[in-house]
């Protein structure tokens, strides 16, 4: 037998460090959850926790944190892969915690609910006790997704910072905490958004149909296309809707995540358009990340990420 039969490809590598995450942190922690929007990183998430964990279900919930301005395409898909599989979903809700006061509605035409999600998640893992969170995050998304290791520790106030990173040497992970802290792990962290694609097409995943271009009413600000549909958005005057082919390269509050314009229908086409990009899909799709560069790692060290 040749030595290369014993050679793995990297999908398979990426499978089996990102298997063995889901297993150690089961393994060590009381209260997983994994974090899911209903998103690309977040389904591939689901079936690496499937694998881990075959031929037994899922043995933690998944949820989400809804903002109440989702795309409604990608509520329904949510609901209906999380049926699917059988396992609980718990629903932080951002109107919930407008509606209690917990946190206020931000107004004027660039207002989005994307930082309000920080305090009924915090609440959330509070209330289920929740002791390790599992997000989709990968490095190649942002600066401040490269600072942090796969295990990264939250403080009593489920705070993040950065100069209190623990070590991690080879595949140990520091998953010591106190009452009332907890962890946020990020099985995807060795993924690229390519890698992601690849992944889908091998496993043959369904994914929400915003992923593929498809004509929609949008508007442009500041070089994104907006969602003109739901209204979320809060279209002036003078920035006219019209129709245009576009997709979607991320999925989230449909306030602040714009489109590109594309024609990739199939998987394929989205996987060929992806490996010619040099910009990072938050980069171009994430209102709230151009803000500024440090945008990301503020909401980091707020608890969100």
């Amino acid at each position: 037998m040749q030595r290369s039969d014993y050679l793995l490809s990297q999908l398979d590598v990426l499978e089996a460090e990102s298997i063995h995450i889901f297993r150690e942190v089961a393994a060590e922690f009381e209260r997983p959850v994994l974090l899911f929007s209903g998103g690309k990183d977040s389904l591939v998430m689901l079936r690496l926790a499937e694998k881990a964990f075959w031929p037994a279900p899922i043995p933690f919930p998944v949820m989400h944190v809804d903002t109440g301005h989702n795309f409604p395409e990608v509520i329904e898909f949510r609901d209906r892969r999380v049926a699917e599989l059988g396992v609980r979903l718990v629903v932080a809700s951002v109107q919930d915690a407008i509606d209690s006061g917990r946190v206020a509605e931000q107004k004027g035409r660039r207002a989005s609910r994307n930082r309000l999600q920080i305090v009924p998640l915090l609440d959330a893992i509070e209330e289920h006790r929740f002791d390790a969170a599992f997000g989709g995050a990968r490095r190649d998304e942002e600066k401040a997704r490269a600072k942090e290791r796969v295990v990264s520790f939250r403080d009593e106030f489920g705070q993040w910072d950065p100069k209190n990173q623990r070590p991690e040497l080879w595949n140990l992970f520091n998953t010591r905490i106190q009452q009332g802290e907890h962890v946020r792990v990020f099985p995807l962290s060795n993924w690229t958004e390519l890698d992601i694609w690849d992944y889908v097409r091998r496993e043959r995943l369904e994914l929400p149909s915003i992923y593929f271009a498809h004509t929609r009413r949008v508007f442009e600000r500041d070089g994104l296309l907006l969602d003109a549909e739901t209204g979320f958005a809060n279209r002036g005057d003078d920035e006219p809707e019209f129709e245009a082919t576009v997709r979607y390269r991320t999925v989230g509050d449909a306030s602040c995540t714009g489109a590109v314009k594309s024609s990739a229908a199939t998987l394929d086409e989205v996987i060929e358009e992806i490996a010619a990009t040099r910009i990072t899909e938050r980069g171009q799709t994430r209102a709230d990340d151009r803000t500024s560069e440090a945008a990301m790692e503020d909401r980091k060290k707020e608890g969100y990420f």
